[in-house]
């Protein structure tokens, strides 16, 4: 009898949490496509004239990365909704009285915001990257009317040692499939002074090693003056990369998935970059999407405590927390990438205060 009464009150909640839940995937997606979306889709109709249907293509690919940024939101909208109203119309206090703690109330929300939280991680993983590659395509190709090329141009790679940089080698043109690069130029510094310069008309990927062709290499005096040593017909160029790895080294990490971000940190160690800004991109994509879970736990317990269940107050609070959460997340991830605190932990420390407070708020809700 008491699992049946258990069953009947999780539907319960649940029933009041995902129509809510659904609402405020709706108005938060509208209030991020409003706000910054919309003004670049009405600048290519308007001032580009950009066929309504590109523009149209590139709106659904640029929404799934929006819908995820909502999926928090709306799981705090949903929280503070769903037990606001519950709050006012005396359901808790009934639910109180016959024996059942807050606690037990909350397992259901719990339980529904990780698998909003893993469906989000999951998404953001899966989906998004495609999606948000698919857009640069329509932007570059269909809007800025480029020319898919199998070429790179212009390429820069970046190598440090303790910290400082210690050589950076333009590529003008590499051919990935070839493995072949023209217009080669290296630049060696010794104490961020800049050493010796090479210049090579080509370059070639052969038996798993780079090879350079007709260059030249000049030696950069103390006072800045550049002299000439000596000209080769072909000298390795010591490059552990491969020219798949070459143009991986190029892309922009903030649009790729949580595995490529892994191979393209590892990468970036092979080349003697601090990378301790990457660790804390790679684990805010990871530690993000948990967010559902402590702002259901803090919202649920906001929520609980008043006795006010209007859709616009509940809005205005949910905009308030996650704008805190948000500071506080963007104030941890500085201290990350300045190497205050750990990566793990410029990461994970807002969901875990977070947590902390919500554990706090159900504590008193459970009185």
């Amino acid at each position: 009898m008491a699992g049946f009464r258990f069953r009947l009150l999780d539907k319960f909640i649940i029933n009041e949490f995902y129509p809510t839940f659904v609402f405020g995937v709706m108005v938060f997606t509208t209030l991020l496509v409003a706000g910054d979306l919309l003004f670049d889709i009405a600048d290519l109709l308007i001032q580009s004239r950009v066929p309504f249907g590109v523009v149209f293509r590139l709106f659904l690919y640029r929404l799934p990365g929006v819908v995820v940024l909502t999926l928090p939101m709306a799981a705090l909208l949903a929280t503070i909704l769903s037990f606001g109203k519950m709050a006012a119309q005396s359901e808790l206090t009934a639910i109180k009285a016959s024996g059942i703690s807050f606690y037990r109330v909350l397992r259901p929300i719990i339980l529904a915001s990780i698998i909003v939280g893993g469906c989000a991680l999951l998404f953001n993983e899966t989906v998004v990257p495609l999606t948000d590659r698919a857009a640069d395509n329509v932007m570059r190709y269909e809007v800025a009317k480029q020319k898919p090329a199998l070429l790179k141009e212009q390429m820069f790679l970046k190598e440090e040692k303790d910290g400082k940089l210690s050589r950076v080698i333009y590529i003008g043109k590499l051919f990935p499939q070839e493995g072949n690069m023209d217009d080669v130029l290296i630049q060696e510094f010794d104490s961020d002074k800049l050493v010796r310069i090479m210049t090579a008309k080509g370059g070639e990927w052969k038996d798993g090693e780079w090879w350079l062709y007709n260059g030249q290499v000049f030696n950069v005096t103390q006072e800045g003056l550049v002299e000439p040593l000596f000209s080769f017909e072909r000298q390795q160029l010591t490059l552990p990369l491969s020219p798949a790895q070459v143009v991986a080294s190029s892309q922009d990490p903030k649009k790729m998935s949580a595995l490529e971000l892994y191979s393209y940190i590892k990468l970036m160690k092979i080349q003697g970059v601090d990378v301790d800004s990457l660790w804390v991109l790679l684990h805010l994509r990871l530690a993000v999407p948990w967010a559902s879970v402590v702002l259901a736990l803090v919202g649920a317990s906001v929520g609980a405590g008043s006795r006010r269940s209007g859709s616009g107050m509940g809005i205005g609070v949910s905009i308030i927390l996650v704008f805190a959460y948000y500071v506080f997340m963007s104030f941890c991830r500085s201290l990350g990438q300045g190497g205050y605190v750990s990566p793990l932990a410029a990461a994970w420390i807002p969901n875990l205060i977070f947590l902390l407070c919500g554990s706090y708020m159900a504590k008193r809700a459970n009185r």
